[in-house]
């Protein structure tokens, strides 16, 4: 009711109800940005564009520069551009191999232009080096990698990520979705679940960083 009378509202103070609606869903918009995070974000994708730009612009004037060909290669796997994203890696693979970060990188490029099985020793090599490289990540990634073909592996995997991460609202919700990717539906439910008691068991300085992944898991659990 009060939603309606806001629309009224505005409708009368702005003598259109088409530019009404509109700026009610900016102020929903906008206060889901403050404080929930639901909505992505409009500007972070031109953000990306130009740090792209930027990185290629530094990187024709230091071929050399190692630290900006990893960074580049990071947002094109943002942009599922893995092709171009493994050649970079590939091209600073001797001064990287100490990096779990690479080594996850380049295995989740491998995994993307269809050689799973190399992408998988690589992301398993980044693991070993660093059990909680990524936040556990790159458990996740192994299991969709297989779900369709290994569907126990993938659940050992995703067992494993939650190994890692139960005192995370995020961790759960991740987790119920791949268990959902994998058709367990009641492990499913049960993980979002967690995930939203996991979020009122938090710290206050905590509760708005995984916000989000509560509600999220609240809407799916009832679904």
């Amino acid at each position: 009711m009060g939603n309606f009378i806001g629309f009224l509202l505005l409708w009368r103070i702005l003598g259109n109800p088409v530019l009404a609606i509109l700026v009610i869903l900016l102020i929903v918009y906008l206060l889901d940005r403050r404080f929930i995070g639901l909505f992505p974000s409009f500007t972070r994708p031109f953000k990306r564009m130009r740090n792209i730009s930027k990185l290629r612009t530094i990187i024709s004037n230091s071929p050399s520069d190692v630290s900006s060909r990893h960074e580049l290669a990071r947002l094109l796997i943002e942009r599922r551009k893995y092709k171009e994203a493994l050649e970079l890696l590939e091209s600073i693979h001797a001064s990287s191999e100490d990096s779990a970060e690479y080594w996850d990188d380049l295995g989740t490029c491998h995994l993307n232009t269809g050689n799973i099985p190399q992408g998988e020793q690589y992301i398993l090599q980044a693991l070993e080096m660093n059990p909680r490289v990524k936040y556990g990540r790159p458990y996740l990634r192994l299991a969709g990698a297989n779900k369709t073909s290994d569907r126990e592996k993938a659940i050992s995997y995703v067992q494993q990520f939650q190994a890692a991460h139960s005192s995370s609202s995020e961790a759960y919700y991740l987790l119920g979705s791949m268990y959902k990717d994998l058709g367990r539906n009641e492990e499913a439910k049960q993980a979002f679940k967690e995930s939203v008691e996991v979020y009122k068991s938090l710290p206050k300085y905590k509760k708005r960083q995984e916000r989000k992944w509560a509600v999220r898991s609240l809407l799916k659990s009832t679904l």
